[in-house]
């Protein structure tokens, strides 16, 4: 019904009724720090499409993809994505309305580390000494020893032959 003869529909926002729908109480007006915001060239954004805004939206294959800003114009934001084409990965240049672009936290936790870094450099350096700040990976879990008696539980032999014969 309504499907035609293939029976089910792939056009270009097939499949995103729950994919481009909004979050729990964030349906509405649209802030207006999404429309103050300013972006520059070589910033990271976050493609996430929104609903309520039609014009601009991104195909649904970019939805929840980050990307470099490359382009920016009055209402949209060019941003530069890879995709993994054949096994391959591609640059797509796409352009995006502001209102599915937010600005990406990929970098924070990588600069937050950086500047840690250089201020333990600068402090050992003040000392005379040389600072390797190469990261290492954790590692396995320290073990734990059980604490009390062990008891070892075994089941109880169940033999229906016996029991017939006994009674």
């Amino acid at each position: 019904m309504g499907n035609g003869p293939c029976g089910r529909t792939k056009g270009l926002r097939a499949k995103t009724r729950d994919l481009f729908s909004r979050d729990f109480r964030k349906k509405g007006v649209i802030p207006l720090t999404t429309y103050l915001r300013t972006y520059r060239i070589g910033e990271y954004v976050d493609i996430k499409a929104n609903a309520a805004v039609q014009l601009g939206m991104p195909y649904k294959f970019y939805h929840g993809k980050t990307g470099v800003v490359w382009n920016v114009n009055k209402r949209s934001v060019g941003v530069e994505v890879f995709k993994k084409v054949k096994g391959t990965f591609m640059k797509k240049r796409i352009h995006v309305r502001i209102e599915h672009v937010q600005p990406s936290r990929c970098r924070e936790e990588f600069l937050a580390r950086r500047a840690d870094n250089d201020a333990r450099k600068a402090e050992a350096k003040k000392r005379g000494e040389h600072l390797i700040v190469k990261r290492k990976p954790a590692g396995p879990h320290e073990g734990a020893e059980v604490a009390g008696d062990v008891e070892l539980v075994t089941p109880f032999p169940y033999d229906i032959l016996r029991e017939g014969v006994q009674s």
